[in-house]
C-alpha cells in the first residue's frame, strides 16, 4: 500500500510539472532572437523600423574607405574589421553626387567631411526646410533644421538630408495626406534624445503616410527623409542585404562592447555598497 501511495504522489508531481505554466523568457535573449529591426503596419502599409537606442548602442556613419567610395554594404561590412560581429543594421543614410559622395553636411568622428549645403535647387534635398541628423558624443540623437546648425553643439556623427517630414510634430508643409508621388522610402525619427527610429517602407507609400508613420507609429516629434527608391537596409538577424542600387552615405548601428555600457545609477550604487561592506 505504501508502494502505491508512493507511485500515485510521483503520479501526480509528475503531472504538476506537465501543467505548471512556463518561466517568462529572458527579455535579454528574445531581444537577440528576434533582432534589432521589426515590421509594422500602418494606414494598410508594411514598414520595416529598427530602434536606436543610446544606452546599448552605438553609431557610426561612412561613405568610403580606402580605395573610395564604397557605394554599398559589401564594401561597408569588409571595412569594419572586429566591429562586423557587433553590426546590429546599416541603412543608406542620405543624398549624394553621381560618386557616391554626400551633397550635404557629414560628420565622421568628429571630423566634417562634407560643410552643410543651404543653397536652394530641385529635388527632394532641397524641398525646405529639410535638415541634419546629429549624434553627440555621448550618442544622444537630435533632429536639427539645417539652418539651426550653425548655433547647435558640434556633433559626433551627423548626416544632412531632406525634407523634414516631421517638425516639431507636424508634418512638412509641403505634404499632401496622401499624394500619388509613391516610392519605397527610408529616414530617421527621434523620439527622445536617447531613442531614433530607422525606417523603411516594404511597398512604394507617400510622403503623407510615411512621414505620419513616424509621428503617429513610432512617437517621433521630429523625423527626417534619407532618401526614395534607392533606399536600401542591411539587417543580418533577418537575414537581408538589399543591393540592387549604389548608394552613398550609410549609418551603422552596433551593439555597444560589454566595456562600453554604462549601468544604471541603482546598480553603479549597488556595486559601490558591496565594495565597502567589510569582510568577514
Amino acid at each position: 500500500m505504501a508502494a502505491t501511495r508512493s507511485s500515485l504522489f510521483l503520479f501526480f508531481l509528475a503531472l504538476a510539472g506537465c501543467t505548471a505554466e512556463p518561466e517568462p523568457a529572458d527579455p535579454r535573449r528574445e531581444a537577440v532572437v528576434a533582432g534589432p529591426c521589426e515590421q509594422r503596419r500602418f494606414e494598410g502599409s508594411t514598414f520595416t523600423a529598427c530602434r536606436y537606442d543610446a544606452r546599448r548602442h552605438e553609431i557610426a556613419l561612412a561613405f568610403e574607405d580606402a580605395q573610395g567610395p564604397m557605394r554599398g554594404f559589401d564594401r561597408l561590412g569588409a571595412s569594419l574589421g572586429n566591429r562586423r560581429g557587433r553590426l546590429l543594421f546599416a541603412m543608406s543614410a542620405g543624398m549624394y553626387d553621381d560618386q557616391g559622395r554626400p551633397i550635404g553636411l557629414h560628420v565622421e568622428n568628429g571630423r566634417e567631411r562634407h560643410a552643410i549645403n543651404l543653397r536652394n535647387g530641385p529635388g527632394n534635398f532641397h524641398l525646405k526646410p529639410n535638415g541634419v541628423f546629429a549624434v553627440a558624443a555621448d550618442g544622444r540623437v537630435s533632429i536639427v533644421r539645417s539652418e539651426d546648425m550653425a548655433s547647435a553643439p558640434r556633433p559626433g556623427w551627423a548626416t544632412q538630408s531632406g525634407p523634414l517630414l516631421v517638425i516639431d510634430g507636424r508634418l512638412h508643409p509641403r505634404f499632401q495626406a496622401n499624394g500619388p508621388s509613391l516610392h519605397i522610402r527610408n529616414g530617421v525619427g527621434v523620439a527622445d534624445p536617447r531613442t531614433a527610429w530607422f525606417v523603411i517602407s516594404d511597398q512604394p507609400v507617400s510622403f503623407g503616410r510615411f512621414a505620419r508613420f513616424f509621428r503617429d507609429s513610432l512617437g517621433c516629434p521630429n523625423a527626417l527623409f534619407f532618401d526614395g527608391t534607392v533606399s536600401s537596409l542591411w539587417d543580418p538577424a533577418a537575414g537581408r542585404r538589399d543591393d540592387a542600387y549604389p548608394i552613398g552615405p550609410m549609418i551603422a548601428v552596433f551593439r555597444k562592447a560589454p566595456d562600453r555600457i554604462r549601468r544604471s545609477p541603482v546598480l553603479e550604487r549597488a556595486a559601490r555598497n558591496r565594495a565597502s561592506r567589510p569582510r568577514s
